[in-house]
């Protein structure tokens, strides 16, 4: 993919308080309450690491939504006018194999827009 216009992304330097409750929903679909519930505080302790974007959705085995989607073209706005974005909360589920993005999805396929090689910061468990 070529890169498009370029632009610098900013990052908070952690996730939004609202971004653990949103993991939590998410993941209580996949897991068991328990399970998403732990897996939401490890998340809350873990440090942040960088991945690079195309990595991510590599391991995660989803699809990259387009500028169609709502979200995503929200969080390209963000972007484009240096708005600080959050990071990813990301679950390896080792049993499966891949990644599961807990938060951040629509953040991940905006960043993508621009720069597949670019790093992201997201906790990880």
């Amino acid at each position: 993919m070529a890169k498009k216009d370029k632009v610098e992304i900013h990052w908070l330097n952690k996730p939004q308080e609202q971004d653990y409750p949103a993991a939590a929903s998410y993941l209580s679909l996949i897991y068991d309450e328990k399970s998403a519930s732990s897996f939401v505080a490890k998340l809350k302790d873990a440090p942040l690491a960088e991945f690079k974007a195309k990595d991510i959705f590599r391991a995660s085995h989803l699809s990259l939504l387009g500028v169609s989607n709502l979200h995503v073209r929200r969080d390209i706005k963000k972007i484009k006018f240096g708005e600080l974005m959050s990071p990813l909360l990301l679950v390896r589920d080792q049993a499966n194999g891949k990644l599961t993005i807990a938060d951040g999805y629509h953040r991940l396929c905006a960043v993508y827009h621009f720069d597949e090689d670019a790093l992201i910061p997201s906790k990880i468990v």
